[in-house]
């Protein structure tokens, strides 16, 4: 993982559960003589994304309706410290990463969990506005930074009323993104998305079985794997066309706001999608455009990073920003 990221040791149990209490009941000695929980069990997931957000970030109250997405943090704390390597200046010898509500940062799709903007404000003190096309999630989102008062003026909810766009609808005329965020639905249809859900629900209880030396158990039935650890909805799970048409329809309208954002970038979990993404951002004339690999473990995700500033204009945009 990133070295600036909290969780390259592990979790430390003890620590959460002096921390956030509400987690104790979910650990207890895995296998191998460690204090662990159940990553199948939906209740224990969601009390360790509570200890991990009130011990390492200071957010004192998150909390999700069920069903919707629980999204491990090591993982989205990644996203966000690759990001600020992106958005770093170069002082003399050494880059320097911009903290403070200077930045401003707009997170497509920020669900329900709200996520993205806890990990960057809490890291760097970023200013965010979360889209989202479900009012469930907005009015979740903004429940829990109403219930962290100490945060709750960085950060903006705007609902998209057409599913069919991203940023159109939510920025506007007078509105500078210093980078975009996205962890795009993956799944092109329901039934895709139960099948991933089944096959996670699957590896997890082998990896348990293996631990403990037992015999390989089942999913067998649509409930157990309606039950998964990660849960989500539709818009956070899947759309009409999967990652690949939503990363098109993203790319195409990224242009009508080239001088809007400094930085638009977007997570690819499928590694068939990104070259038909870099065909699509050298059509339509980005003027840079990269790729960074985030490992965790055997793991490896893809952020897709493109601009239509050139070098001059992201170094004016910059000093800008600094005089702000």
């Amino acid at each position: 993982m990133h070295p600036r990221n909290k969780h390259n040791a592990g979790y430390d149990f003890t620590a959460l559960m002096s921390s956030y209490p509400e987690l104790k009941p979910f650990v207890s000695l895995n296998p191998y003589g460690n204090l662990s929980i159940d990553f199948a069990a939906a209740d224990a997931v969601k009390a360790l994304n509570g200890a991990l957000l009130k011990h390492d970030y200071g957010v004192d109250f998150w909390a999700i309706p069920q069903g919707f997405l629980c999204p491990p943090i090591p993982g989205r704390a990644d996203y966000i410290h690759h990001v600020a390597d992106l958005l770093a200046v170069k002082k003399t010898s050494k880059k320097r990463i911009p903290k403070g509500d200077k930045v401003q940062v707009l997170d497509i799709g920020t669900g329900a969990n709200v996520i993205y903007p806890l990990l960057g404000i809490q890291s760097y003190g970023w200013q965010f506005v979360g889209s989202d096309v479900d009012p469930v999630s907005i009015k979740n989102a903004q429940t829990i930074f109403a219930n962290n008062p100490a945060i709750s003026g960085k950060f903006a909810a705007r609902l998209q009323n057409n599913p069919q766009h991203i940023f159109h609808g939510i920025i506007g005329k007078n509105d500078r993104f210093d980078v975009t965020l996205c962890n795009p639905p993956f799944h092109a249809s329901l039934a895709e998305a139960t099948a991933g859900t089944a096959r996670k629900l699957s590896n997890l209880a082998a990896n348990r079985a293996a631990k403990a030396g037992q015999k390989m158990p089942t999913v067998s039935t649509q409930s157990e794997a309606d039950s998964l650890n990660f849960g989500g909805q539709k818009a956070e799970l899947w759309c009409d066309g999967g990652e690949k048409q939503f990363l098109r329809n993203m790319i195409t309208e990224s242009q009508r706001f080239a001088a809007q954002c400094l930085w638009f970038t977007t997570l690819v979990s499928k590694k068939e999608n990104l070259k038909p993404a870099q065909a699509l951002l050298e059509k339509v004339k980005a003027s840079e455009v990269k790729v960074i690999e985030m490992h965790q473990g055997n793991k490896i995700t893809r952020i897709l990073v493109w601009t239509f500033l050139t070098r001059q204009q992201q170094q004016l945009w910059q000093q800008y920003r600094d005089q702000l």
